[in-house]
């Protein structure tokens, strides 16, 4: 199991409780998708797996966070993002002056080989993301919101994770740019291999490129199975913050 996350609290400013005994596992190798309403806790999960929590005034008050069986909770976030862990916050956080190209040079920066391992990555990012290959010297900040959801992503693959996370990629995107930017994280993990860690509140493009799914409420994982089933039920009663007691497996 490449991550676990064995009954988990997470505390905002000693008060708030995010996260109440979240269990869930990541398979090496799968896209695993957290499904759920805003302010249900996913980003919370994302969160205390890259170690940001603590500079949000948050901890994880109990239970425990392995990847490839060490614990990570605690740890700062520098050390958990050396550990191959690579995190794609909401908001498309890019170097908005730079060019596309330095952008995904920057994601390179912690990586110990050569040039020429990174201009093969290079070339392989365009080979997923042609728009970025056309506006490899264009300002970032001048491209589209698909574009820069497609740079953001790119960037967070240049540090060659072993588990990216990927936090609502689909939000504030027109349908087909969504549509899009969901092909080719299915093709990232088909191609390259990369785990994937899946927050999204859009079912019908997330749970059709999953193996499994948790879904979220208060935070609680309501509702978890493999992708395929939870797609053919009705989960909107979830969204709704009605909680289930019975998990399947």
């Amino acid at each position: 199991m490449l991550l676990e996350f064995k009954n988990v609290e997470v505390l905002y400013s000693n008060i708030i409780l995010a996260l109440k005994g979240v269990t869930l596992k990541v398979s090496e190798g799968n896209i695993i998708t957290i499904l759920g309403a805003n302010g249900a806790g996913k980003t919370s999960i994302l969160k205390a797996i890259s170690g940001i929590l603590s500079l949000e005034n948050g901890r994880v008050s109990s239970g425990e966070i392995l990847f490839q069986g060490e614990r990570i909770d605690g740890k700062d976030p520098s050390d958990i993002a050396r550990s191959n862990i690579s995190f794609v916050m909401e908001g498309r956080e890019i170097f908005r002056t730079l060019s596309v190209e330095e952008n995904l040079r920057v994601g390179s920066i912690m990586r110990k080989d050569g040039k020429q391992e990174i201009r093969k990555d290079l070339d392989l990012i365009f080979e997923f993301f042609q728009p970025l290959k056309e506006r490899q010297r264009q300002v970032a900040g001048t491209l589209s919101g698909g574009e820069q959801q497609m740079l953001v992503i790119s960037m967070a693959l240049m540090t060659k994770p072993k588990l990216l996370l990927l936090d609502e990629p689909s939000l504030g995107l027109a349908p087909l740019v969504a549509e899009s930017v969901f092909e080719q994280i299915k093709n990232i993990n088909r191609n390259l291999g990369t785990t994937i860690l899946l927050v999204e509140q859009n079912a019908s493009l997330s749970l059709p490129i999953s193996q499994y799914a948790y879904v979220i409420t208060n935070g609680r994982v309501a509702f978890q199975s493999r992708a395929e089933e939870i797609a053919g039920q009705n989960i909107s009663q979830y969204y709704l913050g009605v909680e289930n007691q019975t998990q399947n497996n």
